[in-house]
């Protein structure tokens, strides 16, 4: 269970963020400014300095060269894991700094971050550091004549474009498999919540990751994330964010035949059976569509009740959302914080108008929370929709803001699931085991969470189906993305060539 005890110290934001180019706080003079604004009190925290072309391109070739003319890439496999676990070790020391930065970042309540997003971070470096460490090749031997071995190396140049709902433990998902492969990396932040992640890479550095081997550049998608997909010295591209500007990523990158993985949007069916277990599936309901702050793309947004409960179900529900704690997130008693930031904030509350005119029923929330005259304090909001057509139920939302539909049967409820452009994750509540096996084989979804919320066991895949992404997140997933397969064929004994221009 995560503390929710208050912050022990507070700690200060660097007044500006810029780049960091091999080991080196940069970014010319002047240039475009984005103001960090905390989504709790609408105060700027900070100051960006959106990079430009020539700062991402000092960026790559940074990287490039701690890849083509350093030992990085090369270093064995015991010492790259030893440097990278002294960095970790110095960003553990840091971790309060980094869950109060994260906080004041993107509205994420601290204790939610100190007690479980932190962890994830150094999870995922302790993670795929073993992984990199029992990666094994392969070897053909069927040919009498000869052996064939198959062995991996790093890709090169990995440019890793983080989102803003939860900047470190996504990014770190990513970058930790990068650098234990023995690649290097430039990191694009979200524009919107730069803070956390820019100090992450900073204590990285500290902690003795070798200059160049991780970079950080800054700005719009438009502008630097742009400029950094499409730079030649670039071998391949990560983001996680949504569906419209993956598009234009893989566009991008196609251009230079990079390597894609995109990690998209989702509008996720959390399926509710009249024979589930009461507790388990409000409670399952609840924070698979609140937690986060709603901000989350597997977030289980189109709940689906089966009509015998349906009644009880969504009154029980309403009721608990009633109780739910808006405050602010340094409380450790809120539940659910701001929105991270003011337009996205306009946006999800402008879908409450949407729905009603397209004839849903609002049983709860759609307001700014009552009590806060300023910051992005969303009621945690629920709609009823007559029918899965409405844009409520086809675009993702992303916030506190969940759609209920009623089925009747399982046919109708998988059905119902898969119509929708997303298949990232699907939530299926009942005892019945034949149930959940037919309605996890039916759904076209990349994970099927029966009778739990939200897990995320990081040796299996996690991807999506559609416009959820390309590529898997794993174990293995991050071997294939991460390193190139090379094939060596030698002969065991010698050969007798066929012998051509002898006349």
């Amino acid at each position: 269970m995560s503390d929710r005890s208050s912050p022990a110290a507070t700690f200060t934001p660097p007044p500006r963020i810029s780049s960091i180019v091999g080991g080196r706080i940069g970014g010319l003079a002047g240039g475009f400014e984005i103001p960090v604004i905390n989504p709790a009190n609408e105060a700027q925290i900070s100051t960006l300095r959106e990079d430009g072309a020539e700062e991402v391109d000092a960026a790559v070739r940074a990287a490039r060269a701690a890849f083509d003319t350093t030992d990085w890439p090369k270093l064995e496999l015991g010492e790259r894991k030893a440097i990278i676990r002294r960095a970790l070790d110095h960003v553990r020391g840091h971790a309060d700094e980094l869950a109060y930065l994260d906080c004041l970042d993107t509205g994420v309540p601290l204790w939610d971050i100190r007690g479980r997003k932190i962890g994830r971070v150094l999870e995922n470096f302790d993670f795929f550091l073993e992984v990199a460490s029992t990666a094994a090749g392969q070897t053909f031997q069927q040919n009498p004549k000869y052996i064939t071995y198959v062995t991996h190396e790093p890709v090169g140049v990995a440019a890793i474009l983080a989102p803003w709902n939860s900047p470190m433990s996504l990014a770190s998902m990513q970058i930790a498999p990068a650098l234990a492969f023995g690649n290097t990396v430039v990191v694009k932040p979200s524009e919107q919540t730069p803070v956390s992640l820019y100090r992450l890479v900073e204590l990285l550095i500290e902690g003795g990751i070798p200059a160049g081997v991780i970079n950080l550049v800054n700005g719009r998608g438009p502008v630097t994330g742009a400029a950094l997909v499409e730079h030649p010295g670039v071998d391949l591209v990560k983001f996680i964010g949504g569906t419209e500007t993956g598009r234009s990523i893989m566009a991008s990158a196609a251009k230079g035949l990079k390597k894609v993985g995109l990690e998209l949007g989702g509008k996720s069916a959390n399926i509710i059976f009249a024979d589930a277990d009461p507790e388990d599936a409000l409670n399952g309901a609840l924070l698979g569509i609140y937690s986060n702050n709603g901000q989350q793309c597997l977030a289980g947004s189109r709940i689906l009740v089966q009509r015998s409960i349906a009644e009880d179900f969504i009154a029980r529900f309403v009721e608990r959302v009633k109780k739910i704690r808006v405050g602010d997130p340094l409380d450790p008693k809120t539940e659910i914080g701001p929105l991270a930031f003011k337009q996205h904030y306009e946006r999800v509350l402008s879908y409450v108008d949407i729905a009603v005119g397209q004839g849903a029923k609002l049983l709860v929330g759609g307001e700014r929370a009552p009590g806060f005259e300023k910051g992005n304090y969303l009621s945690p909001t629920a709609v009823l929709a007559p029918s899965n057509d409405l844009r409520v139920c086809q675009e993702e939302i992303f916030g506190p803001f969940a759609t209920f539909l009623i089925f009747d049967e399982v046919e109708d409820a998988i059905r119902i699931a898969n119509e929708t452009k997303f298949g990232l994750v699907g939530y299926v509540w009942t005892q019945n085991i034949d149930t959940a096996m037919r309605v996890s084989q039916g759904m076209r979804t990349g994970t099927v969470w029966v009778n739990s919320p939200l897990v995320r066991e990081v040796r299996a895949p996690f991807g999506g189906f559609k416009e959820s992404g390309i590529g898997r997140d794993s174990a293995m997933g991050a071997l294939e993305f991460y390193t190139e397969e090379k094939t060596t064929t030698i002969p065991i004994e010698k050969l007798t060539l066929r012998k051509i221009g002898l006349g």
